[in-house]
């Protein structure tokens, strides 16, 4: 039986009629059209599906849409300001971090998610922080390098 849930995503609230077994990821991409949330493994390996969830980044093909009922999510749609890219996003493109583009998202949030809460990483918190993001193009040191660059312009 469906069951009417609230998602506060990217600052805008929907109502949405979810089955008790569809995953937050499945909801973004399917009935919110927000397909910036990849699936990538569907099991939680690749954290192409990351968003934050009340303020902390998580795998959304593994928590149930009806877990996010009334809570905060983010997704890469609701990064940017306008037309203006967030400090992450705008060092991903500045510095080659992006490639296929096709965990980009999810590295951003993970990024932007440990860039608010520690605006100075060391190189290994910030590979610490993306560890659950997986890339198969770039070999990481362009995004680690942009997650750094991106620290240098992003305020407190």
């Amino acid at each position: 039986m469906k069951r009417i849930i609230t998602l506060n995503v990217n600052e805008k609230e929907y109502e949405v009629a979810v089955a008790p077994n569809r995953t937050l990821a499945q909801v973004l991409r399917e009935d919110l059209n927000l397909l910036g949330t990849k699936i990538g493994c569907d099991m939680g390996d690749c954290g192409a599906c990351t968003v934050i969830l009340d303020d902390r980044p998580v795998n959304s093909c593994l928590v149930l849409a009806v877990q996010a009922n009334e809570r905060k999510i983010t997704t890469i749609e609701g990064v940017a300001d306008g037309p203006h890219l967030h400090p992450v996003q705008q060092a991903f493109v500045e510095h080659g971090a992006i490639q296929c583009g096709f965990c980009s998202p999810g590295m951003i949030l993970s990024a932007k998610s440990l860039l608010e809460k520690n605006s100075k990483p060391t190189e290994y918190e910030i590979r610490e922080a993306l560890s659950g993001n997986l890339c198969r193009c770039t070999g990481y040191q362009k995004i680690v390098e942009a997650v750094k660059a991106a620290s240098q312009t992003m305020k407190k």
